[in-house]
């Protein structure tokens, strides 16, 4: 079976002190399956291997049969709907909640159903096929908020908020955006000035998702603006806090039933137990958040790219044109083809990014990979699929303009694909 093979030689070549003893210890020969194996030689000699197996396990696949059926019963039938009148699926949340969505990469202690990056890859696609913003609402949820609140809190925080997360009881969302404050996250306003037992926060955040809906809000901000970055610190308001508020609801191009809020701080007073972490430790958090998470975005845009991929396969066949379907052009099976291919290869950069997640090794650089390729993969097959629907894809009775506005988001919220293209070449430089 093929496999992938990084081989570096014994600390025994590295000793010859030769040219080409250097110039081989340490080559890269990559080749990705869908079963691949990692061969590593560590400095002493000694050699481990690590199974990439991308093959689901009974467990898995069950998961995606119980996601799949819920999307095409649940979600299908109202997924336009909602996104039309830009409104909260508020009953199928519940649902969702009530099969344990919301507690996927929770242990069960704290409410949660378990599992890891690739089960929320699996949630997070199946969910896109059919409704992104309903997709959107729960990982925002459980990943962006809830993920460092289960990392980064105390015991008492994980009681009193991270199991209400998983059980899907309450909503939360992660408060970090500001107007002057989108990629430059060091350079935010909303200020936390120490006051007795706890902070006085003011300033006003934009573009939260969930914002509007959440009960548990993850807010930073910073105790000394000349300190930039190391200045930014993480605390939890509770929705009803007095000083805080809801502002504008912004009508959104895509994702629609998912509300996007401007939230206000205004003399808001956050007790000293509603801090996460240390003073200065936000910055931290809130990157290990979004990079955490970047996996799961990857996902939302190979869910997208299926679902629109799926519509223009069914309409190629159906539709006819000079007495045959057009699925018989050789212009359309061209376009097919290369969006079949776009998506297989954004599904592998996600799942190899996964992998790496849940066996605990580096993966900022495959996280990037995997959200760019996915997020500009994603734009291209809903566009394609536009145009094998011809003028019924520009019209909304057909539903697969929706895929495309809701795909064009994918590529600016959570890192920018040239935020994306940075990092990936940093950690290229740097030898990762």
């Amino acid at each position: 079976m093929p496999s992938v093979v990084l081989k570096q030689f014994t600390a025994g070549m590295l000793s010859q002190g030769t040219e080409r003893g250097q110039r081989l210890a340490h080559p890269r020969v990559r080749r990705y399956n869908a079963v691949a194996r990692i061969i590593k030689t560590l400095s002493s000699g000694e050699f481990f291997e690590i199974d990439m197996d991308f093959e689901f396990s009974e467990d898995q696949k069950m998961l995606q049969m119980m996601v799949r059926d819920f999307a095409a019963k649940e979600l299908e039938p109202v997924a336009a709907q909602i996104d039309a009148e830009a409104r909260f699926p508020a009953e199928n949340i519940k649902k969702a909640a009530a099969l344990g969505l919301f507690g996927i990469g929770f242990p069960e202690e704290y409410g949660g159903s378990g599992g890891g990056a690739m089960e929320k890859v699996i949630v997070n696609e199946e969910l896109s096929r059919v409704c992104a913003s309903t997709s959107i609402i729960i990982n925002g949820s459980m990943g962006l908020a809830g993920y460092p609140l289960y990392k980064y809190g105390n015991e008492e925080q994980r009681r009193r908020f991270v199991v209400p997360i998983a059980k899907g009881e309450k909503l939360a969302c992660f408060a970090l955006t500001e107007s002057g404050a989108g990629s430059d996250i060091a350079a935010l306003e909303t200020t936390a000035t120490q006051h007795k037992n706890g902070y006085i926060l003011n300033g006003t955040k934009i573009f939260i998702s969930e914002g509007s809906e959440a009960e548990i809000i993850l807010v930073f901000a910073t105790i000394d603006k000349s300190l930039r970055h190391r200045g930014i610190t993480g605390f939890i308001v509770e929705r009803g806090t007095p000083g805080f508020s809801v502002g504008r609801i912004e009508n959104k191009m895509g994702i629609r039933a998912s509300p996007t809020a401007e939230l206000i701080f205004e003399d808001c007073f956050v007790p000293a137990k509603n801090r996460l972490g240390n003073e200065g430790q936000g910055f931290r958090i809130a990157l290990d958040a979004i990079d955490a998470c970047r996996t799961d975005v990857a996902a939302i845009a190979v869910g997208i790219a299926q679902g629109a991929f799926d519509k223009a396969l069914a309409y190629a066949q159906e539709r006819k044109q000079f007495g045959q379907p057009i699925a018989n052009f050789q212009a359309i099976q061209w376009m097919l083809a290369d969006m079949a291919t776009q998506i297989e290869a954004a599904r592998l950069l996600t799942y190899r990014a996964a992998y790496h997640q849940d066996k605990g090794l580096p993966f900022l650089k495959e996280s990037c990979m995997a959200k760019l390729f996915a997020a500009e993969a994603a734009m291209f097959v809903t566009s394609k699929a536009i145009q094998i629907h011809g003028g019924y894809g520009y019209m909304k009775e057909y539903h697969i303009e929706r895929y495309f506005r809701d795909a064009r988001i994918l590529g600016i919220f959570e890192g920018t694909d040239e935020m994306q293209r940075l990092t990936i070449a940093r950690q290229l430089l740097r030898g990762s």
